[in-house]
């Protein structure tokens, strides 16, 4: 199979369903107003609401929900071949990840900008909604500790991303002030500040920063999860404007640049695809595709991790309704064109079948590492860029991607502490709300172990528990939609489909952990089976009074009490 021809398939379908699904589900399901006053401007505080160009604002949701995932789960998951990995890629960006991520972004946006945690107290009901905390804030748990890792990895085992990735900071900062300070004409601010990126690219090839075996008593590794988690504890408290926005922007920008290389490449080189459309031969221990393949590659066909993004911050700077479109959509049209780059750098980036075998030799091989290294070698052979130049571009791309989503992951939750804190009657500021999510995140990290690889430990669930997540989201938006009595079906039928994927995914991995005795997992396993059951059970319940109560009108969005929200 040519890997060109699978690009073109691919990308063809994604744009395909932004052009037509995409506007079908604004006009006719979600029903985008222009008119209809948003959380930005009417909660404008110049830290959290702040109306947003929506250019900019995609860049932010593109940048924050695309993180490691989409490169990871794909990379992984072509162990079974890469044809269900395709599919699932594809047809879950049009069907499944568009549509979820427009409806978590358009239901908190006509709730005053409430995460989808809150609304699951209003749709759903208390019980719900505490329950859905349970499994919002472990995710994002899992997320901030097993990034941080990721990204300490890449920074140790790829020096020469060092500069780049950290001199990133600098640039979204001059950024920020230059397009909310100076207004200064954006498609100017832009070029420049991508070409700064690139430049940052091409000094950081030529000097790898090395950190020497022990920094402050840390390992290089340990010593990169410490400083990402107080980095990104300080980012989380400026206000968006300063760093998260401009950041994202700038960074999404490059990435889609670095998208378009690893494309160009493949057009050029056209290389083969190495590895089987199907593998009837995977190695012993791998697991069984179905349920499997459907939690392993959340990210880039459907991930609950995007619902939190659109309800926790992009809700909030949302400029007009109607652009909530090109967000929320066309940001889950990047991502899955990020995994549809990541299956073909992980199967066409190798010589032979064997050398793909090699590195396939047993179930979790492959990520990054698999799409760094083959994508590498496709840049090189197609574009003639350096295998060093190559590797630091698309390790630097991995780890902004990472790092952005990790910025926003403690942001969120950070929303998620306060929200409980005002449940319980107490309310917590923004300062007390980080320090409690860096102490739970570091313990996490470096509890384990002093390399701070920690977060990985429970990484095992975080496929099951995010696509539970994304199935509980879609329960709340296909309320909404029955109150309204606009069209359900599209949010009904991936719905029942994730949820059936993902519990199936969570109950197998129930008996595999009782059968190596992983008695944390396994605890963990059953608490998040048996909450985000209980939530479905109550969103059914909802859904039957949704049926046959009174019709909810786009005034009733406009009482929602501003007191619900957790922006602080």
């Amino acid at each position: 199979m040519n890997s060109l021809v699978l690009a073109v398939i691919g990308i063809a379908m994604v744009l395909t369903g932004y052009a037509l699904y995409s506007k079908h589900l604004a006009t006719r399901v979600y029903k985008l107003s222009p008119t209809a006053p948003t959380p930005a401007h009417e909660m404008a505080d110049g830290v959290d609401y702040v109306p947003t160009n929506k250019y900019v604002l995609w860049g932010h949701h593109f940048t924050s929900v695309a993180g490691a995932a989409p490169i990871v789960g794909p990379a992984i998951a072509v162990i079974w071949g890469w044809l269900p990995a395709f599919l699932w890629v594809t047809i879950g960006t049009v069907f499944f990840a568009g549509m979820h991520d427009l409806g978590a972004l358009w239901a908190s946006v006509r709730n005053r900008g409430q995460s989808i945690g809150t609304l699951s107290g209003r749709y759903i009901g208390a019980r719900g909604r505490n329950l859905f905390l349970v499994v919002v804030f472990l995710l994002l748990l899992m997320v901030n500790a097993a990034f941080a890792v990721v990204i300490s990895g890449l920074l140790v085992s790829t020096p020469t991303s060092v500069i780049p990735v950290w001199g990133a900071i600098v640039v979204a900062l001059l950024v920020g002030q230059a397009i909310y300070r100076g207004r200064l004409n954006l498609p100017a601010v832009s070029v420049i500040g991508v070409l700064a990126l690139y430049g940052l690219i091409l000094v950081g090839d030529r000097v790898p920063v090395v950190l020497p075996d022990s920094v402050l008593g840390l390992s290089p590794a340990a010593f990169w999860v410490l400083v990402l988690f107080l980095y990104a504890g300080v980012a989380s408290l400026l206000p968006v404007w300063m760093l998260l926005q401009p950041r994202d922007y700038i960074n999404g920008l490059q990435l889609f640049i670095g998208l378009g290389i690893l494309y160009a490449a493949v057009a050029i080189a056209s290389p083969s695809i190495v590895a089987p459309a199907v593998n009837t031969a995977v190695p012993e221990g791998t697991p069984s595709i179905v349920p499997l393949l459907f939690v392993t590659i959340a990210c880039g066909a459907i991930s609950g991790f995007h619902g939190m993004v659109s309800s926790g911050t992009s809700s909030k700077q949302l400029d007009r309704e109607t652009d909530a479109r090109f967000v929320g959509y066309f940001g889950a049209v990047g991502e899955g064109m990020l995994a549809l780059g990541a299956i073909i750098a992980a199967t066409a980036g190798y010589r032979t079948l064997a050398d793909w075998e090699a590195v396939y030799s047993a179930f979790g091989q492959g990520g990054v590492a698999a799409f760094v290294e083959g994508g590498s070698t496709i840049v090189n052979t197609g574009l003639g860029i350096p295998p060093s130049l190559s590797a630091t571009i698309l390790a630097t791309m991995a780890v902004l991607f990472a790092a952005t989503t990790m910025d926003t992951g403690v942001r969120l939750q950070r929303f998620v502490v306060q929200e409980v804190a005002d449940l319980v009657g107490r309310r917590v500021g923004k300062g007390v709300a980080t320090l409690v999510v860096l102490v739970v995140g570091m313990g996490l990290a470096f509890g384990a172990g002093a390399d701070g690889s920690g977060g990985m430990l429970i990484w095992p669930l975080f496929g099951t528990t995010n696509q539970l997540l994304a199935g509980l989201t879609l329960s709340i938006v296909a309320v909404i939609l029955m109150r309204k009595r606009r069209p359900v079906l599209p949010v009904l039928v991936p719905l029942v489909f994730v949820l059936v994927m993902s519990v199936f995914a969570a109950v197998v991995q129930v008996g595999t952990f009782y059968s190596t005795g992983n008695w944390l997992l396994l605890g963990l396993d059953l608490v998040i089976i048996v909450a985000a059951l209980w939530v479905v059970v109550e969103a059914g319940v909802a859904m039957s009074r949704a049926r046959t109560g009174p019709v909810e009108t786009d005034e009733d969005d406009r009482r929602v009490p501003a007191a619900d929200t957790t922006e602080r």
